[in-house]
């Protein structure tokens, strides 16, 4: 049975950087259009099954309950605990439950949860977050189509689909989490805020990808020393105070919000090579606030291709195309359509 679930985080798109940057809101409602939208494309592409986790704003089942397309709707629910734990045990049931891929709504920091709970995940992550370096801006009927046509067995994962580059996180030579796209250590900050980083706070910044047309930190690497997802190397940024000179980047850290920043050095990192830091500080990972250092605890962050396997819809739909894999099907019936068309085969 071919499955695709779904993952939609609740409050991406709905945080205080909507008062302290000028990001826009994702309402619920607007979520579960597109959680349709990706149903209907997956079925329509080949997916036999959607795995529909509950939640409060019923986001997924909401979205699902009246579609009277042809696919099997499986509801499942977790214990609530209202925090990013929901996501991992959404994530570990749909293994359990056979899921071939998965559709992720919400930012950055959500598809790091994901990555996480299933390193191995073969992944469609959608933008509905603040900071959306690692989502794709893509409309989510072709995302269903893509992760339908993946789940299916029509297009294999190494033939449209690339394991994303991480940042793995070690304390005492233990590795103790991840970061998907920058992993930035800071000195006088706090745990808990929630603000954007202040570039006085920044000491050294590793990026996985470090591209020029993003918001976030990806952009402090990549309007200097640019790295995509395909290219096999990060980015190491080390700031430096006013007084110490260095040169000064102007550079869009949130959504309508840019921060002038001291950059000491930018440079290539290679994957593997690992980046040490030491504390007092905050490692703050893919934007959130995550590990406090004591004095004197090192930490290592190192570039490396073992995340999430991410599907390219382009590819995928392009091969599709090559294949006549949406040719010489049976006639597509929709409700939309009433009952006046039925096919004419």
């Amino acid at each position: 049975m071919s499955t695709v679930g779904i993952i939609a985080n609740p409050m991406s798109g709905r945080d205080c950087r909507r008062l302290l940057a000028r990001a826009d809101s994702v309402s619920h409602e607007s979520k579960r259009n597109q959680i349709s939208r990706i149903v209907v494309g997956a079925a329509a592409a080949g997916c036999t099954r959607i795995l529909a986790p509950w939640d409060p704003r019923q986001l997924v089942i909401g979205a699902v309950e009246n579609l009277t397309i042809p696919i099997e709707i499986e509801a499942f629910r977790t214990p609530l605990n209202h925090s990013a734990q929901d996501t991992v045990q959404n994530v570990d049931k749909m293994r359990e439950l056979g899921c071939d891929v998965i559709v992720v709504l919400g930012g950055d920091g959500t598809s790091r949860i994901v990555a996480k709970t299933w390193p191995e995940a073969v992944v469609v992550p959608l933008s509905t977050g603040t900071n959306n370096v690692f989502p794709l801006l893509i409309e989510p009927t072709i995302a269903g189509m893509a992760a339908g046509l993946h789940a299916s067995g029509r297009i294999a994962r190494d033939e449209a689909a690339q394991r994303a580059k991480v940042i793995e996180v070690k304390l005492g030579g233990e590795n103790v989490d991840l970061a998907l796209i920058d992993a930035l250590f800071l000195q006088g900050d706090r745990m808990g805020n929630l603000g954007p980083f202040q570039p006085q706070h920044m000491k050294t910044l590793v990026l996985a990808r470090a591209e020029p047309d993003a918001v976030g930190m990806s952009p402090l690497g990549g309007l200097l020393c640019p790295s995509g997802a395909g290219d096999d190397f990060g980015v190491r940024v080390d700031f430096c105070n006013h007084e110490d000179g260095g040169q000064v980047l102007r550079a869009p850290v949130s959504p309508g919000l840019f921060r002038s920043a001291h950059i000491k050095a930018v440079e290539k990192t290679p994957l593997a090579q690992p980046v040490e830091v030491t504390g007092p500080g905050i490692l703050a990972f893919d934007g959130d606030r995550e590990i406090a250092l004591e004095a004197g605890d090192q930490a290592t962050l190192t570039v490396s291709r073992s995340g999430p396997w991410v599907i390219d819809p382009k590819r995928t739909l392009t091969l599709a195309a090559e294949r006549r894999a949406l040719v010489d099907l049976p006639h597509w019936l929709d409700p939309y359509d009433g009952s006046q068309l039925g096919g004419c085969c």
